[in-house]
């Protein structure tokens, strides 16, 4: 291993905001190690927003559903020979440390295909020791943004400096968002997520779009693909423009960017708001939050009540309290002390 100029693999596969999350960590190895190269493993929606990075060497990318589907087809032979495929690529890299930050069985046994001497995992609780040199615990300091890899950072002797989040955009993408901004100032909404006791209630969102739109501006609505076909409740009865499904995830990073304000749920494209430093109101319920967001201009509302977090498991009914306790007056509340002069 050169000391001097290692080539360092991150690994955190999936999941945007925990990208966004985890993105310090590029900065921390540079510092550390100027001449080091950082390379990523990631499956592709991942992938798209970190090749963008100029400090990232290169983007390996992982391709989970391929593998999947010849399991499922019981093509255990191809896909025999593509797991040996992508280990003799991942060995020819010669990555001299392997940093998984997932901390899963599925992300240790990738970081062992690297065959790197070095290879230190985060502790989720799986049996992954016996692939890693090194295993360290989740850091306890739930309460800040990012903080188990900060504390995973800290452990491995990386210079932490500022630990900021970085989203990188390309000019095209910046462009794009300027343009948009031409229209008129306008702020963003990031109502979508993975799981239903994670979401606000249409109604509060409609509420909360007239009340933006009563301050002058415009309302864009952001997410994927796959929330398209929920779009159509959230603006019914409002001026809010859809984008949905129309930007990639750097356009989407860039209309983040230019946004006089952000208001969102516990989803990626929140987490983007505050790593580019944008005027950002989080709602949070069932997940823990990060209620120091390391910016002054972020605010997480989050109302705690005896059954929270209760993270996959509610046992409200569907009712959904702790989300239904916050109000629009609040969010708008918040909106006017984050943009007052």
């Amino acid at each position: 291993m050169n000391e001097d100029s290692p080539h360092v693999l991150i690994v955190r596969l999936g999941a945007i905001g925990d990208g966004v999350f985890a993105s310090p960590l590029i900065g921390a190895v540079k510092r550390t190690w100027p001449d080091a190269k950082v390379s990523w493993l990631a499956e592709p929606a991942l992938a798209s927003m970190l090749s963008v990075n100029p400090d990232i060497e290169e983007v390996v990318v992982w391709p989970r559903q391929r593998w999947q589907s010849l399991l499922r087809s019981f093509r255990l032979l191809a896909l025999f020979r593509e797991v040996l495929d992508f280990r003799r690529e991942l060995k020819r890299r010669r990555f001299d440390q392997v940093f998984d930050v997932q901390g899963l069985l599925k992300s240790a046994i990738l970081a062992r295909l690297t065959g790197a001497p070095q290879r230190t995992g985060l502790d989720s609780g799986e049996p992954t020791g016996w692939l890693m040199t090194r295993v360290l615990p989740k850091s306890r300091n739930v309460a800040r943004i990012g903080s188990e890899y900060l504390g995973f950072a800290e452990a491995v002797g990386l210079d932490v400096g500022d630990f900021e989040m970085q989203v990188a955009t390309r000019p095209g993408d910046r462009a794009q968002a300027d343009r948009e901004r031409l229209r008129g100032r306008y702020a963003v909404l990031c109502p979508f997520t993975t799981r239903p006791q994670k979401h606000w209630f249409v109604e509060q969102w409609r509420d909360v779009a007239i009340g933006l739109a009563d301050r002058g501006l415009r309302v864009l609505l952001l997410g994927g693909p796959g929330d398209v076909e929920m779009v159509d409740a959230y603006i019914e009865g409002t001026a809010v423009e859809s984008r949905a499904g129309l930007t990639t995830l750097t356009e989407t990073s860039a209309l983040i960017e230019r946004a006089e304000i952000l208001i969102g749920v516990d989803t990626g494209l929140t987490h983007m708001g505050i790593a580019n430093a944008t005027p950002t109101v989080a709602l949070f319920g069932s997940t823990c939050p990060y209620t120091d967001t390391t910016r002054e201009n972020a605010v997480v509302l989050y109302r705690k009540l005896e059954c929270s977090p209760c993270r996959r498991n509610p046992t409200c009914e569907g009712r959904f309290d702790c989300m239904r306790e916050i109000t629009p007056a609040a969010v708008l509340a918040q909106v006017d002390r984050l943009l007052a002069p």
